[in-house]
């Protein structure tokens, strides 16, 4: 829900300074922005795992 809050207002900030660019102010530009900033921060990384098998003799879980 945060989401979608965050993304009614960024598309309200950019439409207005769009549409009206005379009666917009800081808020809407510091909104935008921050908006902007945020997508293109990488949220699909995640934290890298070698690949390697872990150390120790092979097979050494099977019976």
């Amino acid at each position: 829900m945060a989401g979608l809050l965050g993304g009614a207002l960024w598309w309200w900030a950019v439409l207005r300074l769009t549409l009206a660019p005379d009666r917009a102010g800081l808020v809407e530009g510091a909104v935008a922005a921050g908006g902007w900033g945020l997508g293109l921060l990488p949220v699909h990384a995640t934290a890298f795992r070698s690949r390697k098998a872990p150390p120790g003799p092979p097979n050494a879980g099977a019976p």
